[in-house]
């Protein structure tokens, strides 16, 4: 990601946190339905999604909950939410996409595996859309600069479902334990406190392999910070090859770590679920997560180690390389996203849209206390512990960098999960990482 982008997200994020004053309340009319049920034919809108409609700490649960409130201002409206396996979401679309049977709203992923979607033409350009609506200016600009860096500035065919930073979550007690007295500001820093805490006794660092991603994440910020904040996209694009020398060495920095033990043992068999209590439990002393995990930490039945036992520090600097960029830059996502039907957009849509989202941005943090990718008009004045601590990290942030997979074509993203897990047991050189990462580029 350029470093200009940094610029947008920074305005818009710091936009997150201004009064209601700032906004003049919002967009549109938030106090009943943009269009009178006697003007059309409401309807059943069909969601599908990788979310349980049921658990309230996800989006599917708050579109669900805003639709039924919705459903209470017009007359014949329902909302029909299907629910799919993350790992069946691709061949499910797939099949949609080859029917041209979107279903009205879809949950996706951003980047490149959205690109050929777009490209099909069955998806609606949402700026256009949200322009023609009048309710273009509920969306973060930050946010919105991210999705559009994330298939090349072709446009904005997506909505955020999240605007998140990302970095190492730490546990307070277990640096103190182990004699630890400020976090780690650079990778040699890193080492060493990983190696203090192995020596006192104490896993130093748990993710939830067994989703991969986790893994890919701690990789990933060594590549950024010993080669570049656009290494990855660079690798991508043909500017360098992942089979340079710079990428099997942060390779074979994330398997000498493993060696040595850095990692919790049998890491690939943890679920992301298990690796975060782990860490609030005080079985492991560090967790690279993003500001999602707020939502964990703010509860006190999960997080054992209190309101003031967790810490965050961002992913420490190589200090041979200034094109890793700052201690300001941090790698950033909007979450999963949402796309619409371009052949069953109508009246329906239009109207469940201009009552949802100029909403969602204050009713995400009012039951989440979480950053969704929308201006929230309505910052409650007593925040969550973490949410605080997240809201603070951002409004700092001055560049931004993208996660490991984020440019990659589909078949480099699969083989970079499906691999790491044998980087991280030994079973397969770092040089043979990269060079199927390379080959599946062809």
């Amino acid at each position: 990601m350029k470093r200009t982008l940094g610029v947008s997200l920074l305005l818009g994020m710091l936009a997150l946190f201004a009064v209601s004053a700032v906004f003049g309340g919002g967009s549109g009319d938030k106090g009943k339905a943009a269009v009178d049920s006697g003007q059309f034919k409401s309807r059943t809108l069909k969601m599908l999604s990788i979310w349980d409609n049921t658990d309230p700490k996800t989006d599917g649960y708050l579109i669900t909950e805003l639709s039924r409130e919705y459903g209470k201002t017009v007359s014949g409206f329902d909302l029909d939410y299907e629910y799919v396996s993350i790992t069946e979401l691709d061949q499910k679309i797939a099949v949609l996409l080859a029917n041209n049977d979107l279903p009205d709203i879809c949950v996706f992923e951003s980047g490149s595996r959205l690109k050929p979607v777009i490209a099909t033409g069955q998806i609606l350009d949402m700026d256009k859309t949200f322009r023609e609506l009048g309710i273009r200016d509920c969306l973060d600009e930050g946010a919105v600069s991210l999705l559009k860096n994330l298939v090349d500035n072709v446009g904005l065919y997506d909505l955020p479902l999240g605007l998140n930073m990302e970095g190492f979550w730490y546990h307070k007690g277990l640096f103190q334990k182990a004699g630890i007295t400020s976090t780690p500001k650079t990778w040699t820093e890193f080492l060493a406190v990983c190696e203090k805490l192995k020596q006192a006794g104490i896993t130093p660092i748990v993710q939830g392999g067994k989703d991969q991603w986790p893994m890919t994440r701690v990789l990933n910020g060594y590549v950024v910070r010993s080669i570049g904040l656009d290494a990855v996209g660079d690798a991508v694009g043909g500017k360098t090859k992942f089979t340079d020398a710079k990428y099997a060495a942060a390779a074979q920095m994330f398997a000498d770590m493993a060696k040595k033990g850095y990692f919790v043992e049998g890491m690939n068999t943890i679920d992301p679920s298990t690796a975060s209590a782990m860490l609030m439990n005080g079985q492991a002393a560090m967790k690279y997560d993003g500001s999602w995990f707020a939502g964990n930490l703010n509860d006190p039945e999960q997080n054992l180690a209190g309101p003031d036992g967790i810490g965050f520090f961002n992913v420490p600097l190589v200090e041979s390389n200034p094109a890793g960029g700052t201690l300001d830059d941090y790698s950033m996502n909007c979450g999963n996203i949402l796309m619409f039907s371009s052949k069953k957009y109508d009246a329906a849509v239009a109207d469940w849209m201009k009552y949802v989202f100029p909403r969602y941005g204050d009713y995400a943090m009012q039951k989440l206390g979480a950053f969704k990718g929308y201006k929230i008009t309505q910052m409650p004045a007593n925040l969550p512990v973490y949410t605080r601590l997240v809201a603070d990290t951002l409004s700092s942030a001055k560049g931004s960098f993208l996660w490991f997979e984020a440019k990659m074509p589909v078949r480099a993203s699969e083989m970079a999960q499906e691999n790491i897990s044998l980087l991280y047991n030994g079973e397969m050189t770092p040089q043979r990482y990269m060079e199927i990462l390379q080959n599946s580029l062809r």
